[in-house]
């Protein structure tokens, strides 16, 4: 039975369900461009141009996939590794702001325009609305993140324990390095595009790392779980 939010996207697409997912699943797991999966598809006897598959991510399946998982997503842990890195978005620096918890489990992201207080701010807002408040936040040096953190504490009763440790965020520095192999294909797309498609890939690497919670007894592969999103 196919997921009621995902029903609706079909109702404006007139390609097989497990034709699409394929090529969003290759898309947000290999570092592809759109004319390689238009290339891939052809080879399976299937006739798909680009820009089909662009919209397919952009305007329907991928944010309805990433609403899906966010309900199944495991809870994350309480000590909160926060850093930012930056993006390459038609030819101008964006910054991701990411952050994991000390199992290296991803809580949350954001893409910025620009890396200032503001921004990290909107970032900790985010990640502590959709996983609650953690114990504790792991960040380098950053003045503008630090100066969030305090903007933050200031409107909690019980403020979050800062910990400015540059050693201690070499767990997100790693896991940065996962997203950005990814994100060469998408250097010509704007900023909308690269949010989405960011959006995906970060949805897909949480899978991988075994963020998704299975229904079932056996253990599913990482694809099997990204296409049971839709059932």
């Amino acid at each position: 039975m196919i997921n009621a939010e995902i029903a609706k996207v079909l109702k404006r697409l007139h390609y097989p369900l497990e034709v699409m997912l394929t090529c969003m699943r290759w898309y947000v797991a290999y570092p592809l461009s759109l004319r390689h999966l238009e290339e891939m598809m052809a080879e399976r006897g299937i006739s798909v141009d680009q820009s089909t598959v662009h919209r397919w991510a952009l305007k329907m399946l991928l944010p309805a996939l990433n609403k899906i998982f966010r309900r199944s997503k495991r809870p994350v842990g309480k000590s909160w590794r926060m850093d930012e890195t930056y993006i390459l978005v038609r030819g101008k620096w964006k910054y991701l702001y990411r952050a994991v918890d000390k199992g290296g489990n991803t809580i949350d992201f954001l893409l910025r325009a620009q890396p200032d207080k503001a921004a990290a701010r909107r970032f900790f807002e985010k990640a502590i609305a959709q996983h609650g408040q953690p114990d504790t936040v792991t960040i380098d040096g950053s003045a503008s993140n630090l100066a969030a953190l305090h903007d933050v504490n200031a409107e909690r009763e019980t403020p979050v324990t800062i910990r400015q440790v540059k050693y201690l965020n070499n767990i997100v520095e790693q896991d940065h390095r996962a997203i950005k192999r990814l994100t060469r294909s998408m250097l010509g797309k704007d900023f909308r595009c690269a949010r989405i498609l960011l959006g995906g890939i970060e949805l897909m690497h949480m899978i991988a790392k075994g963020q998704m919670q299975a229904h079932e007894e056996r253990n599913p592969s990482a694809a099997e779980q990204f296409y049971s999103l839709a059932a």
